[in-house]
């Protein structure tokens, strides 16, 4: 096993770790409700469990980025453009800053500085994510190996962008928390595969 493939299962990690943080949260806060409640809110301020589902959400936003430390040369597709490796090394930037330091206010509210910068930092890391999607198709689409996977890229991040629009739409519904559940899983299908790809292509 090389380096790249250990990036690789760092990669695959992530989004398992990340979906155990919700689905365990949900089941340690007897009033927390996946279909009302943001993802969040599991380690907003005064979360009953903020501590332990601070340090799920730390864990796999640090998987991602030693993984995208890796990405560029680990692609081993010939060595294309460098902007999308960087895209997503910035996006998992912002996961841990948000992770670390900008938990949502109390009850999962927007009130403060520090949750509005919540807002902002989550909203960016998701379009600095779709951004490297595209930057992954226009780099892979003509690479044997990994053109089906270039289309995958395009796909996923037209599907990430219209379902955080959705989101964005019906934020204050009552539906938020299945919305974001939706709108996270293309996300962490694509962290997923990728670091698959990158896995059996080493």
């Amino acid at each position: 096993m090389n380096i790249f493939q250990i990036l690789a299962i760092c990669g695959m990690l992530s989004p398992i770790v990340y979906t155990v943080m919700w689905i365990l949260g949900g089941i340690l806060q007897l009033d927390y409700s996946h279909i009302r409640d943001d993802i969040s809110s599991l380690f907003a301020v005064g979360a009953p469990n903020k501590g332990l589902m601070q340090s799920f959400i730390i864990t796999s936003s640090v998987l991602l980025l030693v993984f995208y430390i890796g990405l560029h040369e680990g692609m081993n597709d010939g060595g294309g453009s460098i902007v999308g490796p960087v895209l997503f090394l910035a996006s998992s930037v912002l996961g841990i800053l948000v992770a670390l330091f900008f938990p949502l206010d109390a009850g999962g509210a927007i009130i403060t500085l520090r949750g509005k910068m919540h807002l902002i930092l989550v909203v960016g890391s998701g379009l600095l994510t779709i951004a490297g999607m595209v930057a992954l198709w226009f780099r892979l689409q003509l690479v044997e190996v990994w053109s089906a996977f270039a289309t995958y890229s395009l796909i996923s991040a037209i599907v990430s962008l219209v379902l955080v629009i959705i989101s964005a739409i019906f934020i204050k519904s009552k539906y938020r928390g299945f919305l974001e559940r939706l709108g996270v899983t293309p996300y962490q299908l694509y962290y997923f595969v990728l670091g698959l790809m990158v896995f059996l292509n080493n």
